[in-house]
C-alpha cells in the first residue's frame, strides 16, 4: 500500500470516530463538508476545477453542499476510503498527488478537536512531505509580507520565500508544510514581533 493510501486509511478511520458533525480546520466546514470536498475533488470532475478556480468556484460549492446534505455519512466515507475511480486524473497521480491533501486535511480534522497532539509519523510520510514542502510553499508563500526561511529543527534551511523584514520559522517538515498553507502547526517564530504578526495573519493557500 502506497504512503498515500495509507494516510487516506488513517483520515478515514479519523472520519468515522469523530462523526459527520466535528469541527475542522476548514473554515465553515464540519467533517461532513470536508468529506463531500474530497469526494467531489476525485469523483466530480464537473465541479473540481472551482476548488482552484475562482471562476468556477459557486458552481463548486453548490454541488459540495448537495453531496455533504443528500449523501448519508457513512456512504461519503466509504466513497472517500475508494480513492479515486479510473477516470479521475488522481487514479494514476495518487501516490504522488494526494499525499499532502489526505495529510492536511487529516490534521485538519484531528487538530480542531480537544486535546490533539501531534503523530509520530512513519518516516516515508514524512520524506514525501518534506520533498512537497518547497513545493508547495514557494507558491502559499510567494505573497506574504515578510522574507520567510523555513528550517527544520538541526539548523538546514529548506526554503527562503517571500520579500520584506525576514522572519525564521522552525520546525519539523510536516509542520512547516502545515504552517505554510495556513493550518495550526507546531512551529516557533524569530524576527521582528510586527514582522512576525504580519507573517501570521498572511492568507496562505493555492
Amino acid at each position: 500500500m502506497s504512503v498515500a493510501r495509507r494516510e487516506r486509511a488513517a483520515l478515514v478511520e479519523t472520519l468515522r470516530g469523530v462523526g459527520p458533525d466535528a469541527p475542522t480546520l476548514c473554515e465553515g466546514w464540519k467533517t461532513r463538508d470536508l468529506a463531500a470536498h474530497l469526494v467531489i475533488r476525485e469523483h466530480r470532475p464537473d465541479a473540481a476545477p472551482g476548488i482552484i478556480i475562482p471562476f468556477f468556484a459557486a458552481h463548486t460549492a453548490k454541488v459540495q453542499d448537495e453531496v455533504a446534505s443528500k449523501t448519508d455519512w457513512d456512504a461519503l466515507v466509504d466513497k472517500v476510503a475508494s480513492g479515486p475511480p479510473v477516470y479521475s486524473p488522481f487514479k494514476l497521480l495518487d501516490p504522488v498527488a494526494n499525499v499532502a491533501e489526505m495529510f492536511i486535511h487529516h490534521e485538519d480534522v484531528r487538530r480542531a478537536q480537544p486535546g490533539w497532539e501531534p503523530r509520530v509519523l512513519e518516516q516515508a510520510l514524512c520524506r514525501s512531505l518534506r520533498r512537497t514542502l518547497s513545493l508547495m510553499a514557494r507558491v502559499t508563500l510567494a505573497k506574504v509580507p515578510g522574507r520567510v526561511a523555513l528550517r527544520v529543527p538541526e539548523g538546514k534551511t529548506v526554503l527562503t520565500a517571500g520579500r520584506g523584514p525576514t522572519v525564521v520559522v522552525t520546525g519539523a517538515p510536516e509542520e512547516l508544510l502545515l504552517f505554510a498553507v495556513g493550518r495550526e502547526a507546531r512551529v516557533e517564530f524569530e524576527g521582528d514581533a510586527a514582522a512576525i504578526q504580519a507573517v501570521r495573519d498572511a492568507p496562505k493557500g493555492l
